[in-house]
Formats: structure tokens, sequence, C-alpha cells
């Protein structure tokens, strides 16, 4: 009964211990293909040999943070023409 229980628990470790040792793998293979992220003539080789999916996510993330970037610019745009325009609305009222 106490070496089933011994072995059931080994069994169990060892099986968790192997899925985590695979996510570690994936990891890894994540992190090679982000090494590529921008494209240019001295990596075209390297990003051809990604797999269709890793290229799908670079490009997947490089338009995330595109879109980051942009929505940040907007906001300092806008912030500024509200600003600017609060002058102007300002200096019209001390004109009259």
């Amino acid at each position: 009964m106490f070496s089933k229980l011994i072995i059931t628990f080994l069994l169990v470790f060892i099986f968790f211990y192997l899925i985590n040792f695979v996510k570690i793998k994936r990891e890894k293979k994540v992190f090679k293909a982000k090494k590529f992220t921008t494209f240019n003539k001295k990596n075209l080789n390297n990003w051809m040999n990604l797999t269709k999916k890793e290229r799908y996510n670079l490009s997947k993330e490089e338009s995330v943070t595109y879109l980051d970037k942009r929505r940040l610019l907007l906001d300092e745009i806008r912030k500024e023409y509200k600003k600017i325009s609060k002058e102007k609305s300002d200096e019209n009222i001390n004109e009259k």
C-alpha cells in the first residue's frame, strides 16, 4: 500500500516536471523568434526560416506596438490642441 502511494507520487512528480520542461522549451523558441523584430536584408533568411506561426506572431506584436505608439501620439496631439484652443479663447476673451 505504502509503495503504491510512493510510486504514484513519483509518477505525478515526474509528469509535472515534464510539463514544465516542455513549457520552458516552447518559451525559448518564442524568445528566439523575437530577435528578428524588424525586416531588412540582413535578417531576411532568418525571417524566412521562422515558422508561419512565428512570423504571424511577430507581425501581430509589431502591429500592436504600432497602434500603441499611434494612440499615444494622438493623445499628445489632442492635449496640445486643447491647450492651444484654450489659449486662443482666453486671448479672445481678454480682447473684448
